[in-house]
């Protein structure tokens, strides 16, 4: 079917035309010129009529031009040039001929483009619901994926159904839970396996529990003090003498008693009181009797730290230890040679609320770590999927590493120019459909995919609770509760011989 023919001058990467008939933006088209045969894709379309141009200002002008002139319209669209069908979608040397007719892409030629050696179906084409949209697993786990849409897009559905297809492949999935959404799902695909936000201090470094009692980089005095109690503390939970499971009173119980020797420095209490107030935010957060939480982590399940119990500040403790142990364990399993260590060490990991946990414009512990393992990740086997509703307050760095992106529909501008300077990909005319999606719909590119695409992203066939709560029909059934019950207490009054 011949959807028009290309006018005016044409590029390597883009051409435009004129159409008759109405074609749709998103779907795919061929060009055959100088022995090739190029695959592209509508990406804008505008309606004009030369007689109704902007220029005439006559109200009734326009009414007796409409009447007369409707013949005048035309349709104009744009098309990415996607790359040469016979030779692996590399792009041609030569552009396109004017006068070439554009033609839609044969369902022969869509069947091989999304025929991947391990498919992840996402859903089908937005305009073409008999074909189905698969991309390749292994970009996804290797070269990280960021999913990024506003509230209500679909942004909990897609990530869904993205954890249920790769739990086809036994696949270990790590999902940073901030609002408890995922850890009573149930997968077609696989289990969940819920872990808790706990950590063995054992496994922490001092490091890391320093930036926890903010004991500053010249506080050489305190630092001194405080490496002493924390050597002592892990001491006392080894050879099984502690009194207590919170690692934080254990090193003030030690602290306080150094203190009380006579001619103690006076910085001992100073590390106390930061000790004391590290303990109000983190004192859930130890538990000595657990092992390596990486330990817990399950193959072919949903491994899900159920982050909606705690604030933000203790979320970003949880973060940054996890991935550094992994990253760490990762880089140790790939020094010894043995490459099926670096596999069986491999995880793929899912951070809802990325904004928060890697925020644009200021510094924390989790960011540090979510950049290195964006960084480094992929050759040690550790993968990253960045989910977030806000785009723009992402960190630049780590956002830019993400090869591959699931885009859903996003209004704000800051939030589309953000996502664009982050992706290579990611062409203007593209950015401009992204307010025009509808719920569920996204715009697919990256390594995972060998062309972007214009995906109704599937409905997850399992159990979540991410849905917005429905307050109205709440509040509504309350109201028919209580009349209920006054009626109840009202007959069971009658009954007892009392009236009114």
């Amino acid at each position: 079917m011949v959807v028009g023919i290309c006018i005016g001058e044409t590029s390597l990467t883009e051409v435009t035309f004129i159409s008759d008939e109405m074609p749709k933006v998103g779907e795919y088209v061929t060009m055959e010129y100088d022995g090739k045969k190029v695959l592209g894709m509508i990406e804008n379309l505008i309606r004009g009529n030369d007689s109704l141009n902007v220029d005439i200002n006559d109200f009734k002008a326009i009414q007796k031009i409409s009447r007369i002139g409707g013949e005048d319209n035309y349709i104009k669209g744009k098309v990415k040039i996607l790359g040469d069908v016979n030779d692996n979608l590399k792009l041609p040397r030569t552009p396109v001929l004017p006068g070439t007719e554009i033609q839609l892409a044969d369902e022969e030629i869509l069947d091989e483009i999304f025929n991947v050696k391990n498919p992840i179906k996402l859903g089908c084409l937005v305009n073409q619901s008999d074909v189905d949209v698969n991309v390749e697993a292994n970009p996804i786990l290797s070269r990280h994926l960021a999913i990024l849409a506003m509230t209500g897009a679909g942004k909990s559905n897609t990530v869904s159904v993205l954890i249920d297809q790769l739990l086809n492949y036994n696949v270990p999935i790590f999902v940073f839970d901030m609002h408890g959404e995922y850890k009573d799902a149930e997968f077609p695909n696989g289990a969940v396996n819920v872990i808790r936000p706990k950590i063995n201090p054992h496994y922490m470094n001092f490091y890391e529990i320093k930036k926890l009692v903010n004991i500053g980089g010249n506080s050489f005095i305190q630092e001194r003090h405080f490496r002493k109690a924390f050597k002592r503390a892990k001491r006392d939970i080894t050879d099984g003498v502690a009194q207590t499971n919170n690692f934080l009173q254990i090193m003030y119980d030690i602290l306080e008693k150094d203190s009380l020797v006579e001619g103690s420095d006076k910085q001992i209490i100073d590390v106390m009181n930061k000790i004391d107030d590290a303990m109000d935010r983190y004192s859930k957060l130890f538990d000595k009797d657990i092992g390596n939480i990486l330990s817990n982590i399950k193959k072919g399940h949903a491994n899900v730290l159920d982050l909606s119990q705690v604030d933000e500040s203790v979320a970003s403790v949880l973060v940054s230890h996890i991935l550094r142990n992994a990253l760490q364990r990762s880089k140790d399993a790939a020094h010894s040679g043995n490459k099926k260590d670096l596999l069986d060490n491999s995880v793929f990991f899912i951070l809802e609320e990325a904004h928060i946990l890697a925020p644009n414009k200021r510094d924390s512990e989790s960011k540090r770590w979510i950049q290195r393992v964006a960084r480094e990740g992929r050759k040690f086997g550790l993968g990253l999927c960045l989910v977030s509703q806000s785009p723009k307050t992402v960190d630049h760095d780590a956002l830019s590493q993400m090869n591959n992106m699931i885009i859903l529909r996003l209004v704000e501008p800051e939030d589309q120019r953000h996502v664009q300077s982050a992706s290579e990909s990611l062409s203007q005319d593209l950015i401009n459909q992204l307010p025009s999606l509808n719920v569920g719909e996204a715009i697919v590119l990256g390594l995972m995919s060998k062309v972007p695409t214009l995906v109704k992203i599937d409905m997850f066939k399992g159990r979540r609770h991410g849905d917005d709560m429905d307050i109205v029909s709440y509040f509504k059934d309350s109201l028919k509760r209580e009349e209920e019950e006054i009626k109840r207490a009202e007959k069971e009054t009658l009954d007892m011989g009392y009236d009114y």
